[in-house]
Order: C-alpha cells, then structure tokens, then sequence
C-alpha cells in the first residue's frame, strides 16, 4: 500500500514561524511535523509515500531526499500552480492507480491507528473513508454527520454554531480507491471535500467516516495550537514520539538528548524535553512543559516556562520566557523577558534588558535594541538596526553573534574602508575563539585587496605599537571581552593604534550594511605574512624611551601577578634589564585560568598583597586587560587603584616633568587640576572614552603633542612621547623612573593625597527617552545663571559644579543607561548629591 503526504501548503496562520520555512518543516517535539507523520507511516509498513509541494518545495525535499535515512522510498509530486487538495494528487496518479492508498496531511500531529483504519475501509469495502475526530469547537473545520454504520449522510464546511449538530470533523486523512481518480480530469483544480466527496455521496456510492476515539490528533492551526499540542504530547497522553532522547534519557517526564550538558544547580522541571548538545547553566530553570532545540543555549539563572525553543536559541543571563515560541538562530540577551504567546522569528537579535510583551509577533531578521519595551507586532523593516560598533569595537556573544563568516564580511567592510595595498597588522589574544574570527578577518581583508601582517597571539600594547612602527594604514585586534568571557570584542585602531574615530566607524558600517565590498582580480588579493621582530622593536623602542639608570637606582623588588596573560612572555626579561628582582605571579599563559571578569580580577589583589608583604618587597602590581591596565600595591599591603592610582601617577608626572600637560576625562576627582598645578603642570579633561583620551596623545603634523600623559580611573595610562596609547608595561616602568628621580616611596606619596568621595550609579532608561531627558536637562542648564563657583560644563553629558561639588549625567553611548557621578567633600554629602541626580533622571524618565 502507498501514501501520499499532502505537504504544498503556505500555513499562513503560523506566520512568522512558516514565513521563511514550510509548515510541514515547522518541528514539533524536536522534530518537523512531517518527520512525524513519515514515522508512523513506516511504523504501519507503509514505505512507498508521495508527497506533494507547492510552498518551499526545494526545502522539504532538502531535508528528506529519497527518504532512505528513514527506511522509506520517497517520490515528489510538486505543483507550479496550485491544484487543490484532490487535483494535486490527481497529478500523481501513475503512482497511485494500481491499488488502495492513504493520504495524510503533513503538517498536522497524529498518532493514528492507520492499519485499523485501513481495515475498517477494507471490511465497508468503501470507495472512500474519511478519517474523523471529535473537537471542542468545530467551527474552523468541516462537520461530518455518519449515521449508525458510519455511513456519510452530510457535510457542512465551517459552519455557524446554529449549523453545528455534530462535533466530528474531517482530519484530512483519506483512505481510497484508485476509481476515485475517474472525479477528476488532469490539471484541474480539485478539492475533495468541495467537489469529489459530495459528487460520490451524490451517487450513494459507499463513502464512510472512520472515527478515532483514542487516538489523538491536532490540526496545528494557529500559534496557540501550535505550543498546547506540544504541552498535549509531553502530558503523555499520546503516543506521539518525542524528540532524540536516548533510552537513557528518558525519566520521570524529561526527555534528554546526548552531547546535554545540564549544571548541578539547574532546575529541569518536568514535563521537557531537551534536544542534542543542549547546554542548561547554573542555577537555571527549565519547565514545566518546554521543548528545547538543539545546541540551544540557557545562561545562568534563566528560566524557560511553558516555551518551545527551536534550534541554536540563545537565552541570556536572568532573561525570563514564559509561554512563548523562539524560532532557530535567534538571539536572546540578558535580562530580556518574553511573555505569553510572543512568537519571535528566526536569526532575531534581542538586546539586553528588553521586554516582549504578551502575544506579540516578531518576524525572522528583527534586531530590538537594548532597554527596549515591544508593544506591537513587527513584520517591516531592516534586517540590521541600531549600530555596528559600541564604545570599543565590535562586540557580540561569541561564535553565536560574532561567527567567522561575520567576521570575514566585517573584515572585507574595513578593508574596503581602507585604500587598496594598504597594510592591516592583526593580533588576537590566545584562546580558540580569537583564533578561529581572525584567521575569518583575514581572508575578509586579503579579498579586497589588503595586505595583512599578522602578530599571531601578541599582547594589545606591543600590537598597538607595531602599526606605528610598520607604517600600517590599521590594525585589528580580537580577544573575549575583560567584562563577560561569552563575548567577543574585535577592535580597529587607525594608523596610530588609536581607536577607529566615529566618523571612520559610520564608513565601515555603511560598507557592512550595504554589502558594497570592493571586489579585486587574483593578481590584486592581499598578501598575508608574519611579524618577525615585533618585541625586538618595541622593545627597543621601549628603552630608547626611557631613562634606565634612574630605574636601576633603585633596585627594587617586586612582585608582579601577570594574571595568566601573554605578558609573562615579553616582560619579564625587560624588568630584568632595568635591575628589578622579579617575582612573578601566574606568569604564564593559559586563557583556561585567566580571570575573565573585573570581580575575578579584584580576587587576585588581596593574595599579590600579602605576598609583598610576605616577602618584603618594594611593591606589587597586577596586568590586566591584555597588558593595557594595571593596580598598584604599596609595601604596606595598600591597594593602589582607580582614581587614587591616577592621581598618584598624575602627581608624579607634575613633578617630574617640567610644565607638564596632563589630560583626564570629565568624570575623574577635582582634585586632579590642584594638586598637579602645585607643580606648574595643567590638567585638561576629554570626554569619558578611551579613544578621545587618545586623541589627545597623537602628534600634529608639525609632530607637537596636546598632552604629555594622560589617564583614566580604570588604570590605563598613556605616555605620548611613546605611543598614544593604554601600555601598562611603559607605564609601569615610568612609574618606577619617576620614584627613583622624585626619592619617595610609594606608600609616602599615596597618603599625601587629599582624599576623593566620588559616588557613581547607572539608572535604566528606554532609548526613546533619553533625547528627550537630555533635552530638558540642558534646558535647566542654559536657564541657570553662571557663577564662579556655580556653572554647567558640556565636555560629556551635563556635568552641574556648585563649589568643591559636581554632579554628572552622562547618557551611555551605546546602552539604555544613564550614568550619574557625583562627587562631594565627604561620603555622605557625595552619596546624597549622588541620589538627588539619579532621582531627577528618573522622575524625567517616568
């Protein structure tokens, strides 16, 4: 016997799910709807299927090919135009004429009995028999009335509740005879229920409706339907198979698949089923009643409630869905919330801190920006919204946002930026990930005709610097982000290592954005080779610029915790050199044990202290952020960082440098521009990113500096008559020459500094409202009268000075955050100015 699979339709009322993907395609439990019926036709030794397409056709034959891998024989009957449900199988009659045969629909979920169906056909030797089921509300299906022998006796298609005297309605399933074909003339547009079936009750031929009573079947009509026949399935109250679970993997109502990897603080609340190579993290909650795709991934303290996820889901940290559908490769931030009946679309990006609001629709390609709230469905727009590039360079979840071919299209648009010949140097931090989008960057960049010279695994500094000594026209440099270790920051730098500036970054992405890459001949490809002497060079740039014998002096012992980075490969043997005993901490690489978060990185501190203290050595200091930033520790134990240590270094350099100009940006202490005029030196402030501190430090044309050194609060330092740039080694080794020349000690110039009460806070707020609070702040600021000591600054955000005291609000460039500073003669003055500011943006907020 031979079946044929009715698969041609659009499913329109499962959009978005069916918008880019056949509904049949559409899994259910971890598999296509089709794939179901496929299996439980071979479980009745039906092998031989015909199915018939129209919509995606190419997809569904993708997916199942010859049908050999399910052990059945498939043949395809595809409709150009479309024929109805008797006319399109009409057109495959050569396969059918010979004997009785089945059709069932392919995007519908059953665990029919076919074989007592098709012994029921045989024992009414009927011409046709409908399978039929009983519904709650049969007003979306066509009423079939059977008398006592199961004999058709009426049909009413969709009716009204005064046209219902039956709850029995057609499934779609028919078992028939190959007279049936003479109805119908080839090519013509048939339906059986419309045209076929009424003509045979018409001539009181045998035509019966079998009812199924135990057997279960669901038409997945629409979204809802779509979610509670899965929930129907799980419940156990059918034998529907569900997903790839091992035999293993089957327990107390949790399906399991292999390669899962389920953390021991995970909540898996059964009813769900987890597909293949699914990763649930720490304390995480999954169920009840959830299907899990696979390689799907659950960040800690998430929590999927009554969702079905397809394949390759993202869910970030602490984000929150419930009752919802996630369609294959989208991508769910942190702390997003996803309510009831939301449908989200495959290849979707959302952004942290957004909320999908209760049934909701978003179809595949939509990016939702950070803070966001949805209110209304979105079906229009761009595949990409909002920016490419964030405060530092292009950041995404690892190998889920940022992917090699993404990393090849981004190198081809900086290339393209770039003229063709010029020269990118490359470096990347030493793990896997860093690795795998570089070598993707590259062929990117060689394509349009760039050359690259790569530096393979090579701290940032030493990177940073060999663009200025290869006379590069950009680098690009790739490591896991200092903040979160899931995601990756790739960063571009112009032919100074200096950050990208915004307008260069808008070049980029427009050529991103609009694919307009430029395409060279063979002969034109770029050319990829090595850097040979990179540490040889900066290092002898190094020490040409600085005074060594002043370092010598004073023969210090320190201990340095290179916290597992590659800086314990360069600089070691430089601190020899300048008569520095060494003790070195974690000093080797090995991204595996590398502290991959600022608290990770603060747990390091207190044992580098007690070690130096330990030992008696002068001092200590910890790398970080790939050898940019650094922390100081005195002999005494004392913690050195942040704001003190830049006005530690900010001090020294106004005593060491003869009118010195010095540069800070506008959220660092006020204390900075007395204490370092106490020493004919002047302080000038730059807005908050690094790259306008930066800017600060690149020479002119005539080759003149704006600033001699500049800093910021996170322990990076700049010294420009070296590379205008963050270089925690130079700045180390200046730190130690300026002790020698000044003849203090650490520990003595750290409490001679005034003390610093600087409160800081980030309030949450909606992108659509921040132009709007920053307008009206900056209204309030032009209707205040200027004193001497009471005045508005505008370097970065709105910074309100009263005195000694300064409040500002600073609207974060590429977040939905403001962030407020406020600083004060004490703490709790600092703490109240603080609250009063963060008050004021959030009643303007609403």
């Amino acid at each position: 016997m031979k079946a044929v699979i009715m698969a041609g339709g659009e499913g329109t009322r499962l959009r978005p799910l069916t918008s880019q993907r056949p509904k049949p395609l559409s899994p259910a439990l971890n598999l296509p709807i089709m794939e179901h019926i496929v299996l439980l036709l071979k479980e009745h030794g039906i092998t031989d299927i015909i199915v018939t397409l129209h919509y995606l056709a190419d997809e569904i034959e993708g997916y199942f090919g010859d049908g050999s891998e399910w052990g059945v024989n498939l043949v395809y009957s595809v409709e150009d135009t479309p024929l109805g449900t008797a006319g399109s199988v009409k057109q495959a009659e050569d396969y059918l004429k010979d004997d009785t045969f089945l059709i069932i629909s392919g995007d519908a979920l059953t665990d029919i009995d076919i074989s007592s169906a098709i012994k029921y056909h045989r024992d009414k030797q009927s011409v046709a028999t409908i399978v039929l089921a009983h519904v709650p509300n049969p007003l979306e299906f066509g009423v079939v009335i059977t008398d006592d022998e199961g004999r058709i006796r009426r049909f009413l298609e969709k009716p009204s509740w005064g046209e219902v005297f039956s709850d029995t309605v057609n499934t779609g399933m028919y078992i028939l005879e190959p007279s049936i074909f003479a109805y119908m003339e080839m090519g013509k547009n048939y339906d059986w229920s419309h045209d076929i079936f009424p003509q045979i009750l018409a001539e009181e031929k045998p035509l019966f409706g079998y009812i199924m009573d135990r057997d279960y079947w669901c038409d997945v009509g629409n979204l809802q339907q779509y979610r509670e026949a899965q929930y129907t399935v799980l419940n156990g109250q059918t034998r529907v198979r569900i997903g790839h679970a091992t035999s293993e993997g089957r327990a107390n109502g949790v399906w399991v698949s292999e390669g899962c990897e389920i953390d021991p603080t995970a909540q898996i609340l059964p009813p769900v089923v987890l597909g293949r190579s699914v990763k649930v993290k720490a304390e995480s909650v999954v169920g009840p009643y959830s299907v899990v795709g696979d390689n799907c991934i659950i960040e800690q303290k998430a929590k999927v409630h009554r969702s079905v996820l397809w394949d390759n889901v993202y869910v970030g940290a602490e984000s929150q869905l419930s009752a919802c559908t996630v369609c294959s490769h989208t991508v769910i931030k942190d702390n997003c919330v996803i309510q009831e009946g939301a449908v989200v679309g495959a290849r979707c990006r959302i952004e942290e801190d957004t909320t999908i609001r209760t049934q909701i629709k978003l179809w595949p390609d939509k990016i939702i920006e950070a803070g966001s709230t949805v209110t209304m469905s979105l079906i229009w727009g761009q595949k990409w919204a909002g920016s490419l590039f964030r405060k530092t360079g292009v950041t995404g979840i690892a190998n889920i946002e940022l992917t090699p071919d993404f990393a090849c299209k981004l190198g081809a648009s900086y290339g393209g930026y770039l003229r063709k010949g010029a020269t990118v140097v490359t470096s990347r931090d030493s793990g896997p990930v860093a690795r795998m989008m570089k070598r993707a960057m590259i062929s990117g960049l060689l394509s349009v005709g760039v050359n690259v010279l790569d530096m393979r695994s090579m701290p940032l500094p030493l990177a940073r610097h060999s663009i200025l000594g290869s006379q590069a026209g950009g680098g690009v440099h790739i490591r896991l982000s200092d903040e979160d270790p899931k995601m990756a920051l790739i960063e571009f730098f112009d032919d100074q290592g200096v950050y990208l500036s915004k307008n260069a970054e808008r070049k980029v992405e427009t050529i991103f954005f609009r694919e307009d890459f430029r395409r060279v001949d063979a002969d034109q490809v770029g050319v990829l080779e090595f850097a040979g002497r990179s540490i040889e060079q900066y290092s002898e740039d190094f020490f040409h610029r600085l005074n060594v014998k002043d370092v010598q002096k004073l023969r210090l012992k320190v201990v340095a915790d290179f916290a597992f980075g590659r800086l314990a490969n360069v600089y070691p043997a430089m601190l020899g050199r300048m008569g520095v005993e060494l003790i070195a901490l974690n000093a080797y690489p090995d991204v595996q044990k590398t502290p991959k978060t600022p608290t990770a990185r603060a747990a390091l501190l207190p044992g580098l202290a007690q070690i130096v203290q330990t030992l008696r050595a002068d001092m200590g200091v910890l790398f970080e952020a790939d050898g940019e930033r650094m922390t100081i520790v005195d002999a005494d134990g004392n913690i050195i960082g942040g704001n003190n240590l830049l006005a530690l270094m900010s001090v020294l350099v106004a005593r060491t440098h003869d009118r010195a100009r010095l540069a800070a940006p506008v959220n660092a202490p006020r204390m900075l521009e007395p204490l370092v005029a106490m020493h004919g030196a002047s302080m000038m402030r730059s807005k908050t990113e690094p790259r306008d501190l930066m800017k600060l430090c690149v020479r002119d044309a005539s080759g003149n500096r704006r600033v001699d050194f500049a800093g910021d609060d996170s322990g990076g330092f700049i010294f420009s008559e070296f590379q205008p740039s963050f270089d925690a080694m130079f700045a180390f080794s200046k730190l130690v020459e300026m002790l020698s020349r000044t003849g203090i000690k650490i520990s003595e110039l750290a409490k001679e500094l005034p003390q610093s009460y600087l409160q800081r806070a980030v309030v949450r707020c909606p992108w659509e409202n921040k132009g709007r609070i920053m307008r009206v702040l900056t209204r309030e600021a032009h209707d205040m009268v200027p004193t001497e000591q009471r005045y508005v600054e505008m370097v970065d955000g709105i910074k309100f000075v009263n005195g000694s005291e300064w409040a500002l609000i600073l609207p974060d460039a590429s977040e939905p955050y403001f962030h407020v500073y406020a600083e004060a003669g004490n703490a709790e003055r600092a703490n109240q100015l603080l609250c009063e500011f963060v008050n004021k943006v959030e009643m303007l907020r609403g």
